[in-house]
């Protein structure tokens, strides 16, 4: 069961993590351990990062492990797209759905607080 935390990128993480942990059990059934542990570890890793952000000592570290989130979302959909590009490899489009909405909302989300950071920057600035 996922939690429903009303926070659109923890749940989307959360939920993205779940079905990556399935698609990494039918990867190693098909005895690709390998890539099933690669694509474990950075995939769930997006939502291990988005969660710790929710804990954030300032801003700028709240963004920083967004950063870090998103650049884990780029791995991931590397190693799924190879999945999606070999022979005898189960098809990963569902997740690269998925996965294309965390990294919209993670782009949203650090544009905006990149953009709250300069603007209180401005305002401290002109006091």
């Amino acid at each position: 069961m996922k939690p429903q935390t009303n926070n659109l990128i923890v749940d989307l993480s959360f939920a993205f993590a779940i079905e990556l942990i399935k698609f990494c059990e039918l990867l190693e059934s098909k005895k690709k351990y390998n890539l099933a542990n690669q694509l474990f570890r950075c995939g769930t890793s997006i939502g291990a990062n988005v969660y710790e952000s929710q804990h954030a000592e300032s801003r700028a570290d709240f963004i920083h492990k967004l950063k870090i989130s998103s650049k884990e979302a780029n791995e991931t959909k590397f190693w799924l797209l190879l999945c999606k590009e070999s022979k005898n490899y189960p098809n990963p489009e569902a997740l690269l759905k998925n996965l294309d909405a965390i990294q919209r909302v993670l782009t949203k989300i650090i544009t905006s607080s990149r953009s709250n950071i300069s603007k209180g920057s401005k305002i401290l600035s002109a006091h």
